[in-house]
């Protein structure tokens, strides 16, 4: 047995090292195509005049998805290896010929079931790193950055601990029981990997720091604070002491590298919690920022905030695109930069001067008690938005008298429908809503024209403020001001759960019955580390645990502040290990998507698009809706778009490849006029972004099916495509 494996391990080396090295022309290398994120493949073998011949060329099946899992990875393809992730947070190497498995790497080997407890969670790509006499792939899953060798996916032992590192260690404040974790890929610039991390959205998150490890040994080599501390730049924009206790402003979509200029280009999100800023009045720098930063050293060289004192989740989503544009007859290298609202900021890339005009439009003022809604909001003049910006009555759904009738009535109860009517007591109207407009899949640039393709989601959510719990109510019969399960839950779990415990039928998932699901070590688990999109609450008293998780086991009990058999005060030998945070008085109710009663979004269709957008004018060349509901189709109604997750790449095949939508299908559209070629169905939905590559003169185009979105079924499959 341990020759057969040395011989194939060995096999696995020769034939890495035989491969074609004809660099990324042929390659995905990078989760973006190249390291400046273009999303743009110089093949041509698949064009405009035999796309319609495509047929399956392999299939992966991981073997390991379960409910609600999900595959959002970008497969990178590196001398005829690809590397991957599976629904089941493990990373994997096929031969991208053929689709065998090479390798298969599982983080939850030798942990404890609570150290590797990862459902839920996602991973959007490896990042693969070489010199000249080693070869190696970071995959990041949890809270834990690991470096495997490109050969045989076994972790490098002289990185970090035997093989990863810490993702909460070097945060400066302890982070131990907080949500850090890393979704989607950093980036490589020479020896160093730069990577940016989610945390929790809510109270008391922790910082959203980048940071530069060495790729050798795992050390941090530079960090950025983005949130700014005494004597940088930006710390008189947040309330003086917030850098000890405020958190988030991290960058959780990805990066991209101008590898000429050593410029590493870094979007962020809000600053936590998402909803509400009245403990952290003023703009917030670097929140909702693009950050060009110098890549050997994390030195600022410039930045661009795309909103000010963020209060709707407006995070930028996607890693942004390098290109060049012609301006007065002149080439200039840019940078554009997708927003959850469907703008496009597009910058020169050297020095951050905006290369369309941007206007600080007035906004409308909060109406919650503390808090200050920043008076402006950025607005670039071109390209006109690629996602809609208001709700009228004039938009709400037709699809039937009472569908209408039913979101009339709502819409007369919100506040009007903008992309900055900020949440309000009474429900706001969000739009685009929470998820964009534009969203992680990101754009894709067409290098030879300058032309961005991007997708956009075309739906309305609400933003409903809660007032938080001051005083949570006693269980009955409960004394020592004991706290029920109830109360804890209404508290902490409610604004995302819901109080009817049924979540959003998405991203949140139902907690009714859920004791028929998972046991009660199973819940308490989730818990204290989180999982997928919800935080770990490891800062609250363990009592307060142990009450929700009885709770939501539908049993009586209560957390006790002082009990014979757990006490909720640390021990002086257990300092209490997460910095306090100021408790917000207000929180959102739930992510709440707008619908009608039968479950269609509640204005009238596009629900989603997909847009051509010539960067050199900022004009539109097209725009098309993406997807369909059939059963809409089929009683005569125009195709409508629907929500969708993923992004597009372009060829210079004359071809936008992409799936992304709730229908299953995986399309491709002729890039200069938006007709469409060629279609197939996926076993399940593609939420990820394609990828193209050629190994031995063939090329492929492949995409992960792995569903589990938008009440999607789930699957565990990749899937390749080539000419026959």
């Amino acid at each position: 047995m341990r020759l057969a494996v040395t011989a194939g391990l060995l096999a696995i080396a020769a034939e890495l090292a035989s491969a074609q090295q004809s660099g990324s022309d042929r390659e995905w290398p990078v989760t973006g195509g190249e390291a400046g994120n273009s999303r743009y493949s110089r093949l041509t073998q698949i064009d405009r005049t035999n796309v319609s011949r495509l047929q399956v060329a392999w299939i992966y099946r991981t073997g390991d998805a379960s409910d609600r899992t999900q595959i959002q990875a970008t497969p990178i393809v590196v001398r005829g290896v690809l590397y991957g992730s599976t629904p089941a947070m493990r990373a994997f190497a096929l031969r991208a010929a053929t689709g065998e498995e090479l390798w298969r790497f599982d983080p939850a080997s030798g942990r404890t079931p609570t150290e590797a407890n990862f459902g839920g969670q996602v991973n959007r790509g490896l990042v693969y790193w070489e010199d000249s006499t080693d070869r190696r792939v970071f995959f990041s899953v949890g809270a834990r950055l690991y470096a495997l060798s490109a050969e045989t996916g076994r972790p490098v032992d002289e990185f970090g601990d035997h093989g990863s590192v810490d993702l909460t260690a070097g945060l400066d404040r302890d982070a131990r029981g907080q949500s850090v974790i890393a979704t989607s890929p950093g980036v490589v610039y020479k020896d160093l990997l730069i990577q940016g991390t989610r945390v929790s959205e809510g109270d008391g998150a922790a910082p959203g720091h980048v940071r530069a490890y060495d790729a050798r040994s795992g050390k941090i080599r530079w960090t950025f604070h983005t949130i700014p501390q005494p004597g940088e730049f930006g710390y008189d924009t947040w309330p003086r002491d917030a850098w000890k206790t405020a958190g988030g402003a991290n960058s959780w979509p990805g990066m991209s590298v101008d590898v000429e200029r050593g410029l590493v280009f870094v979007p962020t999100g809000s600053p936590s919690p998402d909803f509400y800023g009245g403990a952290r009045l003023g703009a917030d720098l670097f929140g909702n920022s693009l950050l060009a930063l110098d890549a050997a050293t994390g030195k600022r060289v410039w930045h661009f905030q795309t909103v000010h004192h963020d209060l709707w989740d407006r995070d930028l989503p996607a890693a942004p695109n390098l290109l060049s544009v012609v301006r007065e007859g002149q080439r200039v290298d840019a940078v554009a930069q997708i927003t959850k609202s469907g703008f496009v900021f597009l910058f020169d890339r050297a020095t951050g001067r905006p290369l369309f005009s941007i206007e600080e439009r007035a906004v409308a003022a909060s109406t919650i008690p503390g808090e200050r809604a920043w008076p402006t909001r950025p607005y670039p003049t071109k390209p006109e938005p690629f996602a809609r910006q208001f709700v009228t009555d004039s938009d709400l759904t037709m699809l039937s008298p009472a569908s209408h009738d039913s979101v009339l009535a709502r819409f007369r109860a919100l506040l009007p429908g903008g992309p900055y009517t900020p949440p309000s007591l009474e429900g706001s109207i969000v739009f685009p809503g929470f998820d964009g407009g534009g969203e992680w899949g990101g754009a894709a640039v067409d290098l030879e024209s300058g032309v961005l393709y991007v997708n956009a989601s075309d739906v309305p959510w609400i933003a409903t403020l809660v007032p938080t719990s001051a005083a949570p109510t006693r269980a009955a019969g409960a004394t020592n001001a004991a706290l029920s399960g109830q109360a804890v839950y209404a508290s902490a779990c409610s604004s995302c759960h819901r109080t009817d415990r049924r979540g959003d039928g998405d991203r949140v998932p139902s907690l009714v019955n859920v004791r028929a699901r998972l046991s009660a070590k199973q819940i308490r688990d989730v818990v204290d580390r989180g999982r997928g999109f919800m935080p770990g609450f490891a800062s609250l008293p363990a009592a307060q645990r142990a009450a929700v998780v009885a709770y939501l086991r539908d049993q009586r009990t209560s957390a006790v502040a002082s009990s014979s058999r757990q006490s909720t005060t640390p021990r002086a030998s257990e300092p209490s290990r997460v910095r306090s945070s100021p408790r917000s008085p207000y929180q959102l109710r739930a992510y709440e998507r707008w619908k009608d009663p039968d479950g269609y979004p509640a204005v009238r269709p596009p629900w989603g698009t997909l847009n051509a957008i010539d960067m050199n004018s900022g004009e539109y060349l097209w725009k098309i809706p993406l997807g369909e509901f059939p059963e809409l189709t089929a009683r005569g109604l125009a195709v409508t778009g629907t929500e969708q997750y993923g992004g597009p790449i372009v060829t210079a095949g004359g071809l936008v490849f992409i799936a992304a939508t709730r229908d299953e299908k995986f399309r491709a559209f002729d890039k200069h006029t938006g007709r469409l070629l060629w279609e197939t169905t996926l076993p399940a939905a593609g939420y990820a972004t394609p990828a193209t590559y050629d190994v031995t003169g063939k090329q492929f185009v492949v995409i992960a099916a792995g569903g589990g979105k938008l009440g999607t079924k789930t699957g565990d499959v990749y899937v390749a495509f080539a000419l026959p």
